[in-house]
């Protein structure tokens, strides 16, 4: 009887922590509370207008001969949209390509964390790309692809200078280059 009781006893228990557990997994897998999104995505916003995402690109298969590329991208304005888009008003610095455009792109979250995302997104003067874009504290990291090529991505998020966008700006129709705002 004695026996009984006790796996009954240890039943109940296990049965409660699963329960608890199921739970717990349940609720962390929710969305944040609206006021929770609303302020995340604040700081997102605050977080990448009027800075610049400086780091490196690789293309699969040729690291070794290529070694690192460098990239840059000047954001002068980061702003919600409607749903899950965002308007970048950024300039686009890579390998001989220098662009200045506003892009809708659009940003989904895995919790807090936001990830840019870019499905077969045509950019006038530079492609078309797919590319998850993952941006955590001051850095970023992902992957991107365009046709036959990818690779990867990742850098650090520095705010910009107030001098450095007005050379941006002076220096475009300096050098050529294309605004298409």
């Amino acid at each position: 009887m004695k026996i009984a009781c006790m796996l009954n006893a240890v039943g109940v228990a296990v049965l409660s922590l699963s329960m608890l557990s199921a739970a717990g997994a349940q609720q962390a897998q929710q969305p944040p509370a609206s006021d929770e999104q609303q302020a995340l995505e604040t700081k997102f916003a605050e977080t990448l207008s009027g800075s610049t995402m400086v780091g490196h690109f690789t293309v699969t298969g040729r690291e070794q001969q290529n070694g690192l590329k460098e990239e840059k991208y000047t954001l002068r304005q980061v702003s919600k949209l409607e749903g899950d888009n965002w308007l970048f008003q950024v300039r686009i610095q890579y390998g001989e390509r220098d662009l200045t455009l506003p892009l809708t792109l659009p940003v989904k979250w895995a919790g807090n964390t936001p990830i840019i995302t870019v499905d077969n997104l045509a950019i006038p003067g530079g492609g078309t790309y797919t590319a998850r874009v993952l941006i955590f504290g001051d850095k970023y990291a992902g992957t991107w692809s365009g046709g036959d090529h990818g690779g990867h991505l990742f850098g650090r998020i520095e705010k910009t200078p107030p001098e450095d966008e007005s050379d941006e700006t002076d220096n475009d129709e300096a050098d050529g280059v294309t605004d298409a705002q």
